[in-house]
Parts: structure tokens; sequence; C-alpha cells
């Protein structure tokens, strides 16, 4: 498997939109659905390809007043492209 990109986005196997009838994000893939939780969410919805890591923590930060999302935020994009949903 390739490594994460340094500016992740989703891979176009899958789609990220906000589901009413869920009331939540949820990732869309042609087998089916992924219901994310808020944290998930606001994550993958800044991984566009265009925003590299550290600002994606940033925005995160600065989005929620908060600092020390490093970590977490790291470690959810691996798991996102472990599982393909990031490329």
């Amino acid at each position: 498997m390739n490594a994460l990109s340094a500016t992740p986005k989703l891979s176009r196997l899958f789609r990220l939109q906000w589901e009413p009838t869920q009331n939540n994000y949820v990732l869309l893939y042609p087998e089916g659905m992924v219901k994310l939780n808020q944290s998930a969410a606001e994550i993958l919805k800044r991984c566009d390809g265009a925003r590299d890591i550290p600002r994606i923590v940033d925005d995160l930060e600065q989005t929620f007043a908060t600092t020390g999302l490093s970590g977490q935020v790291n470690d959810f994009l691996q798991s996102a492209h472990q599982r393909g949903w990031l490329v």
C-alpha cells in the first residue's frame, strides 16, 4: 500500500455527504455506507487534496478553539488511509 499523501483526499471510490435520515455525515461507497462520528467527519471534510496535514490540524484547532489535536488527527488519517478511504 502506498503511503498517505501529504495532502490527503478521499479515494474516488468514496463520497462524503450529510445524510438527513441518519442525522449524520456518512461515507458512501459502492457496496455500502459508513456512518461517521463528528470528529471523523470534520477531519474528512478537510481532506480535499489541497490542504496538507498541518493545515488540516490548524484548521480544526481554530474551528474548535483547542490545541494538541495533531496526534489524534494523524492517527485517524492513518487509519482512514489503511481502510482505503484516503489517498
